[in-house]
């Protein structure tokens, strides 16, 4: 996966189509991430140590890493991603401008 945690992404299809946000966790077995205030979803929960009150708490769902595009940090704009490798050293590559994405 190109997609990494801690990576600013735009949501490119469904429900939040067009909101930008930061990946808080990625799933690459199921090749899943999940975006900060993206695919809010409710979950119904029960009384226990850490929540006294249970009841329902709203949280992130997954989406699928095909529906998001990386936001390049230098031309701020979403873009396909190549890889380069240089002294084996893996480094991600935008489309768009040609700079590195790692540092």
């Amino acid at each position: 996966m190109t997609i990494r945690k801690g990576d600013r992404v735009r949501v490119i299809a469904g429900k939040d189509k067009g909101k930008e946000g930061k990946v808080l966790r990625s799933v690459p077995e199921k090749q899943r991430v999940v975006v900060e205030n993206v695919h809010m979803i409710k979950k119904h929960t029960r009384p226990s140590q850490k929540n006294q009150q249970g009841g329902i708490i709203e949280m992130e769902g997954t989406i699928h890493v095909s529906n998001v595009m990386l936001v390049c940090p230098n031309c701020s704009q979403p873009t396909r991603v190549s890889r380069r490798r240089e002294d084996g050293v893996r480094t991600r590559v935008c489309k768009s401008c040609g700079k590195d994405i790692d540092k």
